[in-house]
């Protein structure tokens, strides 16, 4: 099965599409988020990929009400500064499909495996690569990991991981398929791609290497990406 997800990230209150993470740098900003996810369901979505971009930032979550309003509109995988096991099981337990954790899988990985045996198949981990490096803290700072080896940290748990090139993020220039085809070749786990995804060509490349769904952002509130159209890439 693959899945074309579209990207809802919040930030005040508002769907906010950053240029490669950069706070200072937004490209588009709408309000009613929930009607938004709305109108992906309605265009034929089957999961919606969720980030509070305050939470990250500020490494707790902001838009808890937002998000589970949402969340009963359709499945949904959620990150975005979740760092603590409250908030986690929080989600958890209301029903959200897959919680993303990107800087406490790279800080803290005891913790993180203890709750991938806790909720097998709900814990997706963050891969956000900058040239090469895995970043943390909201983007701002890279660590010394490729996405490979914390691939390989988390392989023998029951974990999806999340695969986000930052160097072509938010840019609607397309993906990096060498970079794509390397992670998603690394291992037998479900992968997710997102960054650069622009195109319905890309989105059949990502289809291609066997990955298990891409999300798509900037490209589909530009208008470059018609959802209706890459919809029809989910099996």
């Amino acid at each position: 099965m693959f899945l074309v997800i579209p990207a809802i990230d919040l930030k005040e209150g508002k769907v906010t599409r950053l240029v490669q993470g950069d706070f200072e740098r937004i490209s588009v900003q709408l309000d009613n988020p929930v009607e938004i996810a709305e109108k992906w369901v309605r265009d034929g979505a089957k999961c919606l990929h969720v980030i509070d971009l305050d939470g990250a930032y500020h490494g707790k979550l902001k838009h808890h009400d937002i998000i589970l309003k949402i969340a009963e509109k359709c499945e949904i995988q959620v990150g975005g500064g979740l760092r603590r096991r409250e908030e986690i099981e929080a989600l958890l337990k209301a029903g959200i499909s897959r919680v993303i954790l990107g800087t406490v899988a790279i800080e803290n990985p005891e913790f993180v495996k203890e709750l991938a045996e806790m909720y097998p198949g709900r814990i997706m981990i963050a891969v956000d690569s900058k040239a090469g490096k895995v970043s943390v803290e909201g983007w701002r700072k890279v660590s010394n990991l490729t996405p490979t080896e914390v691939i390989r940290l988390y392989e023998d748990y029951d974990v999806s991981f999340l695969y986000t090139n930052i160097d072509v993020e938010g840019l609607v220039e397309g993906a990096d398929y060498h970079r794509i085809e390397e992670v998603v070749g690394s291992t037998s786990k479900d992968i997710y791609v997102a960054g650069g995804i622009s195109s319905l060509e890309d989105i059949k490349f990502v289809k291609r290497t066997g990955a298990r769904g891409v999300i798509i952002g900037s490209a589909l509130y530009t208008g470059k990406i018609d959802y209706k159209q890459a919809a029809k890439f989910q099996d």
